[in-house]
């Protein structure tokens, strides 16, 4: 087993201790992990479709987003070179292993948890503060993922049901992390032919 392999087995286990978790907490408050008394006048099979539908253009506009500012923002530049080294060598049964742990488990314990705990918007907030990195990437990513929560726990508010969260959350890390592995931010420069040429 290669160290990315490594890597996503060991975050798996993380993330799912991180979800179970969630679940406990918010069955130990009253609560449904999944589910919750909806914003909107919906229920059963047209909250999920609603979930799904919202969560689906959701996710579509934070790859959007996403995209532009990777190839056209400083921060959002510098998280990638910080990112990739992690995952450049993670075949594609990692890194989904790591989206489908990451999304169903920060949803269950954000969304499922804790925003219909303390509110919308203060699990945003958390949900931004715990995304750190050091270095110019570090404020940029953690407001972009108070955007993302506010989104996310919006959607879940509405429609009352987690389970178009958590498919829009694991398919933007899925996307986001094989376009941060097939691509480098920071390439080698080509020598010139005429260098080659005096070093031989």
């Amino acid at each position: 087993m290669g160290s990315a392999s490594r890597l996503a087995s060991w975050l798996a286990l993380a993330y799912g201790a991180v979800g179970l978790l969630g679940a406990l907490l918010a069955v130990a408050f009253g609560k449904r992990p999944l589910s919750c008394t909806p914003w909107l006048p919906t229920s059963g099979v047209e909250a999920v479709v609603a979930s799904l539908l919202l969560g689906g253009a959701f996710a579509a506009l934070v790859l959007i987003v996403t995209r532009r500012l990777l190839q056209r923002v400083r921060w959002a530049r510098s998280l990638h070179s910080k990112l990739r080294p992690f995952i450049r060598d993670a075949d594609d049964a990692a890194i989904g292993l790591m989206a489908l742990a990451s999304g169903v488990a920060e949803e269950i314990f954000f969304r499922g948890f804790l925003s219909v705990v303390i509110g919308v918007w203060l699990s945003s907030l958390v949900f931004g503060a715990l995304h750190q990195v050091r270095g110019a990437g570090r404020w940029g990513w953690a407001l972009s993922a108070v955007a993302v929560g506010l989104g996310m726990g919006l959607i879940y508010a509405l429609t009352g049901q987690l389970v178009g969260c958590i498919l829009a959350h694991v398919a933007i890390n899925a996307v986001n992390l094989r376009y941060i592995r097939d691509n480098d931010p920071d390439p080698q420069p080509r020598r010139k032919l005429g260098g080659l040429l005096r070093q031989t």
